[in-house]
């Protein structure tokens, strides 16, 4: 019942910044806390960073001290501002949303949008 949408993937060459924007529809009012992941082909989904609505972040230890994380509780938005991009960083980048359905925990995700780094 989360609908959750990607925008500002694109490619950017290495050191160079680029951000990413999550926009939230549907049911949104029990979502406790949103964020990104992002995942290379053969390899599992890794966390990028979490906001919580409390607002605490969370960020994966590679992106940490490059990547920030943002939002607006107003319009259900999340974003991520990603600076210093490596190669590495290349990947499918997906927001997700968890949201408390009774006792069981459910993660939305959006459909991703690719990061290209290269020269």
């Amino acid at each position: 019942q989360v609908r959750l949408v990607e925008s500002g993937g694109g490619w950017v060459q290495p050191g160079g910044s680029l951000g990413l924007a999550c926009v939230a529809s549907g049911n949104t009012d029990k979502i406790n806390a949103m964020g990104w992941y992002r995942q290379v082909a053969g390899k599992q989904r890794e966390l990028v960073a979490v906001l919580t609505s409390g607002g605490k972040t969370i960020y994966g230890t590679p992106v940490a001290g490059r990547f920030t994380i943002s939002g607006d509780n107003a319009k259900n938005t999340v974003s991520l501002q990603m600076n210093s991009l490596k190669p590495d960083d290349a990947a499918a980048y997906y927001c997700t949303a968890d949201y408390p359905d009774g006792l069981v925990l459910t993660a939305y995700w959006g459909q991703g949008t690719r990061v290209i780094v290269s020269s």
